[in-house]
């Protein structure tokens, strides 16, 4: 099976951390960009290499689907260490492995301590567990591997307790950028459900209590859904399995085909094949479709069960995000909760790690009235963000451009090249939490940057693998910025090389009095060639 670009890069940049010393990593690719052919073909590499693997996963399903993904990717067989089954004594060299079965001491205590030299962990948002804990625990000399679909660095500083670094990630926004994943199209419904009757348990609203709020609002949302998805194949997610079951009777009372799904079904798998087949437009459910399963048909997805947790929304979102012929989008139905107390996840959830541009964006697509592309939203919402902070901080930069140093501030460099992603960034990883390295602070100071200010050594790592990519592309120097943006010239940072170079070289020639005649440094456009004003 032939690995997609971004698939092969993924696999290397796991092995080049192990390689690194950092022995537990993470994988995040979004939901229908082949995770599981990743690390089945890492498995395959890792056994020609005389290793012995776990696959290990929390649902039977998803063990079964890694077992099949790994014969048909890679032609390898393995064990099964779940139930009465066992992979002790087999000559395979994989195993897909239930935590709930090897969480048990009596089970445990059978393997030695080096009987896995490999762990891949499906579903990695789960691993903080007790009983994955344990599970890992017992074989510590192990590489660890772990796999998710979440984008939320909340999720990611709280995975980063155990994982040392995330090898390699592709966003949701680049996998439909490059054709991999559907375009998603959101749309605010203004229907104000209350939640401020409803509880809290483990970090996240009590199932139990967002039936019994969304019970009156049935069939106004069926309504709602009516006037947008009735052509649609949609799939609705619900608090409860009762409220599941109400909500099928009302759709179905509101012209659409609904059928629906709960772990207790023993039609489960003729009822999914006809919603696959088309015989019915709606599958309602109770969050028993988050994992595992997939009809790349769907085209329209609603979210009736309010979440603060990012990586439970991604995975409901992501059954509508794969491709499938006559597909041109995914529309999402973002219904309107009213909540004082926490921070709902939203469309935005999906494409943005700053909170600044959610929340803009959340306001956009709620005043917009239709459904919108969420790349352009986020696009949109970024820019907003941007010109609001330029604006905010424009006292504080021209403070720094006067100072007499000259050294570039962390934050002059960052608005002068757009780097959004440095001046959000939030340390995940131990490591990254620490202060600045002596030799990071010292090329810092040697390629122009002022290192007081940076408070991490994530954060400092970050802003010199950036400055590698600039020269490497031609872009200006942080010192040119301070020189160029000192005589008022604007976002220096977006300049080649070259142009910076010359320009800097005429002011010189006026004996640093001034810019050159004719040159107005706010309007000045160095594409406009040699010099010339635009």
């Amino acid at each position: 099976m032939q690995m997609r670009p971004y698939q092969q890069a993924a696999r290397e940049a796991v092995h080049r951390e192990w390689d690194e010393g950092r022995n537990r990593t993470l994988l995040v690719l979004p939901t229908g960009c082949g995770k599981t052919i990743v690390f089945c073909k890492l498995a395959e590499q890792l056994v020609r290499q005389g290793h012995r693997v776990l696959i290990m996963a929390h649902r039977g399903e998803l063990l079964e689907q890694a077992a099949d993904k790994l014969y048909q990717a890679t032609g390898l067989r393995c064990a099964t260490e779940k139930a009465e089954e066992t992979c002790l004594g087999s000559w395979y060299r994989v195993a897909v492995g239930s935590v709930q079965s090897l969480q048990r001491p009596k089970r445990l205590e059978q393997f030695p301590e080096d009987y896995f030299t490999s762990i891949i962990v499906d579903e990695a948002h789960h691993c903080l567990s007790d009983g994955y804990q344990r599970v890992l625990g017992h074989f510590p000399d192990a590489n660890v591997l772990g796999v998710t679909a979440t984008p939320d660095r909340g999720d990611m500083r709280n995975l980063g307790q155990y994982f040392d670094s995330l090898a390699y990630e592709y966003t949701l926004a680049k996998a439909i950028r490059e054709g991999y994943l559907s375009p998603i199209k959101a749309e605010t419904i203004p229907l104000k459900l209350d939640l401020s009757g409803v509880g809290v348990q483990s970090g996240d609203f009590k199932a139990g209590d967002l039936g019994t709020a969304l019970d009156p609002y049935l069939h106004s949302i069926a309504q709602e859904m009516a006037a947008r998805c009735i052509n649609r194949k949609t799939v609705a997610f619900l608090p409860l399995v009762k409220t599941s079951q109400k909500f099928r009777y009302v759709l179905n009372s509101a012209c659409f085909r609904a059928a629906e799904v709960n772990g207790e079904s023993r039609d489960r798998a003729e009822i999914l094949q006809d919603f696959a087949d088309g015989k019915y437009n709606v599958l309602c459910n109770s969050m028993l479709l988050t994992e595992g399963w997939d009809c790349p048909s769907v085209d329209c997805i609603v979210v009736l069960r309010p979440t603060k947790v990012r990586s439970l929304y991604c995975q409901m979102v992501g059954r509508g995000t794969r491709l499938s012929p006559g597909k041109d989008h995914l529309l999402l139905l973002d219904f309107l909760w009213h909540t004082e107390r926490h921070e709902l996840c939203h469309p935005a959830s999906l494409i943005c790690e700053n909170a600044e541009v959610a929340e803009k964006m959340t306001e956009d697509i709620a005043e917009a009235g239709c459904p919108v592309d969420i790349e352009e939203a986020e696009q949109k919402a970024s820019e907003d963000v941007v010109a609001q902070r330029e604006e905010a901080l424009a006292n504080k930069l021209a403070e720094m451009k006067s100072r007499k140093r000259k050294l570039v501030d962390p934050l002059q460099f960052e608005m002068s090249i757009q780097a959004e992603d440095l001046s959000s960034y939030v340390p995940s990883f131990g490591w990254e939490m620490g202060p600045p390295t002596t030799r990071q602070i010292s090329t810092l100071e040697k390629l122009g940057i002022f290192p007081d200010e940076i408070g991490s050594a994530g954060k400092a790592a970050m802003l010199l693998d950036r400055l590698d990519k600039r020269r490497a592309a031609g872009l200006t120097t942080p010192k040119q910025i301070r020189c160029l943006e000192k005589y008022g010239f604007q976002h220096v940072g977006q300049w080649p090389f070259e142009a910076a170079k010359k320009m800097i070289d005429r002011i010189a020639a006026t004996g640093w009095r001034g810019c050159p005649k004719g040159i107005d440094p706010k309007t000045y456009d160095w594409r406009a060639g040699n010099g010339t004003q635009n």
